[in-house]
């Protein structure tokens, strides 16, 4: 059954082969393919039956069933029998040389049989192929071109064969007079050849060891003459290229004899090809082969040929090379392997020709003379051997190009020579010196720009290739270790070659390693001989001032620190086990950090403690006085770095800190002071840092050096040389001063704190206070900065609390004279950042300031600091820095003065300071203001000390003032403002008594609300502001609720519209939150509301009070209905909108209309009166309440969202106004609503009547119409019943006609519509009994009263009122006893198909208990179908499938497959059906295989859907469920029915469909 169903299988699908639809022939293909995977033997089996039987079928079909046959050979030659293999040799051979004419798929398809099944049956193949291959006549193209193939494949295999196969081919030369013919001749000669000299160096595992070269030898010389007298002349180009390329294995196997002879003719006739032929990668890669053979054989007619040959080749190797063309790139390979067998025969004669190549005047020449050398110093190094001193003196000029592709190619052959011995030469160390000047190229000198004679550079760029060489020379050269070993050092002290460093430590280091494994504790550095080489202090000096900037230059500061622990020996012999600590925790530290995570500040500040810490485990004078002297030397080398140079002045002030010897201390400090390049604005601050350290120890010699210097001729104008250039003068002596200024403040901030305090205003400010006076920009920044260092010095002492700081109040007046004297509106200095700081630590000494002090000082801050424009974009980013630096320092000093007062009031003053600038209309002033007053509430928070419970009482004004701005239109304020409502409801729990530490759940979520405020979406950003006032409603006391609100309802005219909107969310949300506590406040907030809309009427602020008043009567509908029906008659337009919205809101509508029915029922409808004594009857006055309502009604139902509402009170609302219609008939309005309704009516058709009668009228329309019934509108208005309804005389027509109405339109409303109406036969107004019935009495006219069975209530409520006083109700109900008609309701329609599947998922959850196992069989059979029907072309239904497949799911019971669907089948997700088809079937036959049976029967039905995609997707699913499923379960399907009808498919109209079944068809063979 197996075989038989496979060729079954196999059969079916080769029929579809012929298929129009490429795609399905492909699929078709694999599926053959899949068949031959399980059985080879029976898919090849068919396949060469098919072909075999059907001689007709076109060749696409028969290459395409050949190309499958192929890849079942390939891959399973081991599992056919040898009967097997004969018939598809057979086959193959056959399909191959069927046609005579060349037909290269086909053909080339069958000869790729042949092929791979002579890796196994060489025998049977080789047979068959030599049938084809007799003497005499020219064989067919493929029957070559497959013995070339073959030799190549089985070498083993074909060899022995192929002395006959010459034999019977070679006589055929000559008879090849087609181009086509003579090129696959020289194909298989080529391979011949390849595969005879690959077999001859195998012998040892060759079959047999026997053959020799010699055999071959006759029968090549042979062809070669015929190949390269007759052919290679040939026009054809092809032609030509196939002779070369067969040239020159051939030449390997010639007699040598021939060889000699032939090449003076040969090695011409090759290069000229040269100028044939655009790729010449075949031509180069033949002479190859051809000069190989040459010198193998000792050949001397090869110095006749050389001067052409170097010159031909040099010519190719200087052609540019293009990465993207790997025929150039390999004709380079292939000419350089022809120097390389030059080299061996000729070195003097090619050295000849290349080196004076090196001074040309083409750049390309220059870099392929390079390449050549480079190659020739690496594969043909026993040649050059004696050749290195003549080449290294070649190299001088090289060494002297400044093109970059020069350089890349030098720094390659310094490479080689490395490798080769060269740089131990004399001339070695130029080459050394040349790598590293190199390695020092700043990256922005690289590039040069394309001209017409160079190409673009590649991305690899000199310095990186240089610096790899260097280090691979360092680490992989073993003999290269005495040659850079210590000569490496000397580059290290060298300003020119800083950018080297990195690469030098790093092979220096590699280098020093090598040396201590081989002689361990001794010195590394042997200074005999060397003089050149840099002292240990330069070395220490010159690696530590570096390191400062560690990540510059690919990490030179880990470099340098490395290598400065492995000289430490060198350095001093007691650091060793010192630094074997402290380097490695400085290069972790490093490691930890990237350049843009690194503080400078902080690292500089752990290189100082680690030089500290050296100086004091050396604690030798001498050494260290040494070290500061090298130290003091070095600085001008670092004049164009001014960022080490600074860190070196730390240094030298670290170093005299530790000399024992004031003389010392003093002379540098003098000769630095005389040095010192004071224009520079980083010396300047260098030199004060250097003095700041050195006054740690030596604090009185540093003052003493001081004031010398202040007392000298260079700091006074009127003296010395400045007096000659008096302009230049002034300039200089100010910076002069300015230096001096710093150093007494570092001074005053670094030195011993107590020993300050005692020096500071007789020593330190007497100096500074003398410079007040200046209006020079720098100099102010000096001494602003230097009061600052000062005043911080004294505020850390530990007795500032009892230090009287007399000048305190003249510095406090100088430091605001700076800041004031500051442009207000742009920030060019840190002045005031400095001068803030300063009158931050003046605060907190004594005397205290007084409060004009402190108002003036807050207003002068506030104002220099709020006001400064923001920066544009593309400005200088370091203002950016200057400006967050001036913030913090105002918030330092706004900080200090706020603790001087931690108090409810100190806080509300200084929020009022700040209130005009939250309220600013400019952003940045918003955004720097809301900053503050964070920062402020913070610190507030962070030292309050409750010590009892006092109440927090503007609370809720402070969280008015902020949460608005929760949606200001800048985000960074919006952040701003959450943080200090989140300070203020932890000050409120702070007053209530909770510890500063306790953590609020509901005011810590403001924290998680803040990326929702970054959001620019209005939508998330006004749900987050929501979000913030339920937290403000849960904390806010509830005496702090009316101040909150009152306060929000001001912002509500926001200039900002955003905060507006803002504050009208948070005022809705606590409405809603707290609104329960406002039943008295209603009226007053309800006239509030109506009072800002008639300010503010912006659409936003009329949508926030519509809100407000909806939520209000979520809690006191009563209170807010009241209050509105209370407003003037008519409503203006503001209370029409009120009424709307609360209309909007579907929880409240209905409760409204019911509170508005009863207002309009409980009074009277009108009132009696006389306007005349003599009047014969009384007028009719409408009463207020009842009107106001029924206009309100008529405001409620003008909404078309209150139609639910409106359904739902139908009955209710119907006879209440028909009836009040009915009451009102000849009703007027009080005399001081008349003149309003005629002004009203002067307004046109939009204003709504206020005449009782009519707004009854317009009320019960909209009643009918928001009701559902706008058929009854519109034909009672076409029988104008509307307008009898309104009169006395047409009142009963009237009402007949809308009975009428309702009847035929809106029948099943009146069963509930007539109960209302029954029970209106007591009413004690006469009309309400006549109106109702009448309306009963026409009901009766319409048969709709026997369809709805009311008839029998109906007669008997009319019977009831025969008796009735008034003669037109007894009239009425006669004339209904005899009315009689007909009438019938309409039905709606509905989508059965995808309502059905969804009734299907949510009987889900109805199935319970006893209906389960049900309700699963259900589910297990509707599987199928709901999979199949996820490509149904409605996508509702497809829609409606995946829902029901969620939920019945977990019916299943198989987490893993209600997972896959909760994953692929969400809603509105895109569906990738077959990845979860596939998935679906692996778990349902994992899990329940035995259901196969039951699913493939069902996918069956499918095969027949109308729908394409159904049709497509039912085959998948058999296809997935026989993938995935074990294959002893195959007997639960019916093969055969199965088989059948995937055929059937085949035929399908729809290409998408036969691919699908013939997929699956190369699937069932898992099921044979």
């Amino acid at each position: 059954m197996t075989r038989s169903y496979v060729r079954k299988l196999s059969a079916i699908l080769l029929d579809a082969v012929t298929d129009k639809d490429p795609l399905v022939q492909e699929q078709v293909c694999s599926a053959l393919c899949a068949l031959g995977e399980s059985q080879p033997q029976e898919a090849l089996s068919a396949c060469e039956e098919h072909l075999r039987q059907n001689e007709k079928l076109a060749h696409p079909y028969r290459t395409m069933i050949l190309r499958a046959m192929q890849t079942v050979v390939s891959s399973h030659i081991s599992k056919l029998d040898k009967d097997m293999a004969r018939a598809v040799i057979l086959l193959a051979s056959s399909e191959m040389t069927k046609v005579k004419d060349l037909i290269c798929d086909w053909q080339q398809a069958a000869s790729d049989v042949l092929v791979a099944m002579g890796r196994r049956f060489i025998s049977t193949v080789m047979e068959e192929l030599l049938h084809g291959l007799q003497p005499g006549v020219l064989p067919h193209y493929f029957v070559v071109r497959t013995l070339a193939n073959l030799s190549v494949s089985n070498v083993f295999g074909t060899v022995p064969f192929l002395t006959s196969i010459l034999g019977t081919m070679l006589p055929m030369l000559a008879a090849a007079k087609h181009d086509t013919t003579r090129a696959v001749f020289c194909y298989a000669l080529q391979h011949f050849s390849e595969s005879t000299l690959e077999y001859l160096a195998n012998l040892d595992q060759a079959p047999d060891p026997t053959v020799r070269k010699d055999a071959f030898a006759s029968d090549i010389s042979s062809a070669y003459d015929i190949l390269f007298h007759q052919w290679l002349p040939s026009r054809e180009a092809k032609l030509r290229l196939a002779v070369v390329e067969a040239l020159g294995p051939m030449s390997h196997l010639l007699p040598s004899e021939k060889l000699e002879e032939q090449l003076p003719k040969l090695l011409p006739g090759i290069l000229t090809l040269y100028k044939k032929h655009a790729e010449t990668c075949h031509v180069s890669k033949s002479l190859g082969q051809i000069l190989e053979a040459a010198v193998s054989v000792g050949s001397r007619t090869l110095e006749v040929q050389l001067d052409s040959l170097l010159t031909t080749l040099h010519a190719q190797i200087c052609v540019p090379v293009e990465s993207a063309s790997p025929l150039v790139m390999n004709n380079q390979k292939e000419v350089l392997r022809c120097f390389t067998e030059l080299a061996s025969c000729s070195p003097d004669r090619l050295l000849a020709f290349l080196l004076p190549k090196l001074d040309s005047g083409s750049e390309r020449t220059r870099v392929g003379t390079l390449q050549v050398l480079r190659h020739i110093i690496n594969s043909a190094a026993a040649q050059m051997e004696v050749k290195k001193p003549f080449i290294l003196s070649s190299m001088r000029v090289p060494l002297l190009d400044t093109n970059s592709k020069v350089k890349r190619a030098v720094v390659q052959v310094i490479s080689a020579m490395a490798h080769h011995g060269y740089l131990e030469q004399p001339g070695g160390e130029a080459m050394i010196e040349y790598i590293v000047q190199q390695c020092a190229l700043p990256p922005e000198m690289e590039p040069q720009k394309p001209g017409s004679d160079c190409e673009e550079l590649p991305a690899d760029s000199v310095r990186a290739i240089t610096v790899r060489t260097l280090y691979l020379v360092s680490t992989t050269v073993d003999r290269m270790s005495d040659v850079l070993w210590p000569h490496l050092l000397q580059f290290l002290t060298p300003v020119r070659y800083t950018g080297a460093l990195t690469p030098l430590c790093r092979s220096l280091v590699h280098l020093a390693g090598k040396r201590q494994e081989a002689g361990p504790g001794t010195h590394l550095i042997n200074y005999d001989g060397h003089v050149t080489l840099p002292s240990p202090y330069a070395i220490a000096t010159r690696l530590l001032a570096v390191s400062s900037n560690p990540y510059l230059g690919d990490g030179r500061g880990a470099a340098s620190l490395r290598l400065l622990n492995v000289l430490h020996r060198d350095i001093h012999p007691l650091l060793g086990q010192r630094w074997a600590t402290t380097i490695p925790l400085l290069l972790q530290y490093l490691d930890e950090h990237t350049e843009e995570t690194l503080s400078p500040k902080e690292w500089e500040e752990k290189l100082l403690v680690f030089l500290r810490d050296t100086l004091a485990v050396v604690s030798d004078n001498t050494w260290v006085c040494q070290l500061s002297l090298e130290m003091c030397k070095q600085l001008p080398c670092y004049n164009g770095t001014p960022q080490e140079k600074n860190f070196l002045y730390k240094c030298v002030g670290t170093a005299l800190g530790a000399a024992s010897s004031k003389d010392v201390v003093r002379k540098h400090l003098q000769e630095l002071l005389e040095s010192a390049r004071y224009q520079e604005e980083a010396e300047r601050e260098g030199l004060a840092c250097c003095f700041g350290i050195c006054a740690i120890i030596h604090l009185d010699d540093t003052l003493a050096q001081l004031e010398d210097f202040v007392r000298s001729d260079v700091v006074r104008k009127s003296i010395g040389i400045f007096n000659i250039f008096k302009d230049r003068s002034e300039n200089e002596v100010e910076k002069v001063k300015g230096t001096l200024i710093l150093c007494y403040g570092h001074v005053a901030a670094q030195a011993p704190r107590e020993l300050v305090l005692a020096r500071a205003e007789s020593d330190i400010l007497r100096n500074i206070f003398q410079c007040f006076s200046t209006k020079d920009p720098a100099l102010k920044l000096c001494l602003v900065q230097s009061v600052c260092m000062v005043c911080q010095a004294i505020c850390g002492s530990t007795q500032a609390s009892s230090f009287n700081f007399s000048r305190k109040a003249e510095l406090v007046a100088q430091m605001m004279e700076f800041i004031k004297a500051e442009p207000p509106d742009s920030l060019r200095s840190p002045i005031r950042k400095k001068a803030m700081l300063a009158c931050t630590y003046l605060v907190s000494l004594e005397p205290a300031l007084d409060e004009q002090e402190r108002t003036y000082m807050i207003h002068g801050c506030l104002h220099s600091v709020m006001a400064v424009l923001p920066e544009r974009e593309g400005e200088d980013g370091g203002l950016e820095s200057l400006y967050l630096d001036t913030m913090h320092a105002l918030e330092d000093l706004l900080t200090s003065l706020l603790r001087r007062n931690m108090t409810p009031q100190g806080l509300q003053m200084m929020v009022e300071h700040l209130s005009p600038w939250i309220k600013s209309p400019r952003g940045h002033e918003r955004e720097r203001a809301l900053g503050v007053s964070s920062r402020l509430l913070r610190s507030f928070l962070e030292h309050l000390h409750v010590s009892a419970l006092v109440p927090f009482h503007n609370l809720g004004l402070l969280i008015g003032l902020f949460s608005p701005r929760c949606a200001d239109l800048w985000p960074a304020t919006r952040q701003e403002a959450v943080s200090c409502v989140y300070s203020l409801l932890y000050l409120q729990l702070g007053y209530e008594g909770f510890s500063r530490d306790y953590q609020d759940d509901v005011a810590e979520r403001l924290l998680t609300l803040k990326d929702g405020l970054v959001h620019p979406d209005p939508a998330i950003l006004f749900h987050t502001c929501h979000s913030i006032a339920q937290i403000i409603a849960k904390r806010l006391p509830p005496d702090q609720l009316i101040s909150l609100l009152l306060t929000l309802f001001e912002s509500l005219g926001d200039p900002d519209k955003n905060c507006s909107r803002a504050a009208s969310v948070i005022i809705n949300c606590l409405l809603k939150e707290r609104g329960n506590l406002l039943l008295e406040k209603v009226p007053e907030i309800v006239n509030m509301l109506r009072s800002k809309l008639q300010e503010t009427p912006e659409e936003h602020v009329l949508r926030a009070a519509q809100h407000s008043v909806c939520l209000l009567a979520s809690q006191h509908c009563e209170a807010v209905v009241s209050s509105l029906l209370g407003s003037p008659l008519p409503f203006d337009s503001h209370t029409c909108t009120l009424w709307r919205a609360l209309a909007s809101e579907p929880g409240l509508t209905v409760k409204m209309l019911e509170l508005l029915l009863q207002k309009m029922n409980r009074d009277v409808p009108f009132k009696e009166s006389r306007a005349f004594l003599l009047s014969s009857s009384p007028d009719r006055v409408a009463t207020l309440l009842p009107l106001a309502a029924t206009c309100a009604l008529s405001e409620v139902m003008s909404v078309p969202v209150s139609a639910p509402a409106v359904l739902e009170l139908y009955p209710q609302l119907f006879v209440a106004l028909l009836l009040r219609v009915g009451c009102t008939l000849g009703v007027q309005l009080p005399r001081n609503l008349q003149a309003k309704e005629r002004r009203a009516t002067g307004l046109g058709p939009a204003s709504r009547s206020l005449e009782p009668c009519s707004s009854a009228v317009g009320a019960l329309q909209l009643t009918l119409v928001r009701g559902g019934s706008e058929e009854v509108v519109q034909r009672v208005e076409l029988e104008r019943g509307w307008e009898s309804l309104r009169t006395s005389m047409g009142h009963e027509e009237g009402v007949a006609r809308l009975a009428s109405a309702m009847a035929k339109f809106a029948g099943p409303r009146l069963p509930l519509v007539m109960k209302e109406l029954l029970c209106t036969h007591s009413s004690v107004y006469e009309i309400q009994r006549v109106t109702s019935t009448a309306f009963l009495a026409e009901l009766l006219s319409s048969n709709v009263v026997n369809d709805l069975m009311i008839l029998e209530s109906l007669l008997d409520n009319l019977a009831a009122r025969q008796k009735d006083t008034c003669a037109s109700v007894r009239r009425l109900v006669l004339r209904g006893l005899a009315n009689v008609a007909s009438g019938s309701p309409n039905k709606d329609k509905m989508e059965f198909r995808s309502a059905s599947i969804r009734l299907f998922g949510h009987l889900n959850k109805a199935c319970h208990g006893d209906c389960e196992d049900i309700f699963l069989e259900q589910v297990v059979g509707g599987l199928a179908p709901l999979l199949l029907h996820l490509q149904d072309p409605q996508s509702s239904v497809a829609t409606a499938c995946k829902f029901a497949l969620r939920m019945c799911g977990p019916n299943l019971e198989c987490e893993e497959l209600m997972a896959a669907f909760q994953k692929h089948l969400q809603e509105g997700r895109r569906l990738h059906f077959g990845e979860f088809l596939n998935t679906a079937c692996k778990h349902l036959m994992r899990h329940f295989p035995d259901l196969l049976g039951r699913l493939v029967s069902t996918s069956l039905f499918y095969f027949k859907s109308s729908w394409e995609d159904v049709r497509a997707a039912a085959p998948m699913l058999t296809g997935f469920l026989v993938q995935h499923v074990e294959p002893e379960h195959h007997l639960q399907v019916d093969l055969e029915h199965l088989t059948a009808a995937l055929q059937l498919l085949l035929k399908d109209p729809a290409p998408a469909v036969r691919m699908k079944a013939a997929e699956t068809l190369g699937r069932l063979v898992k099921f044979a």
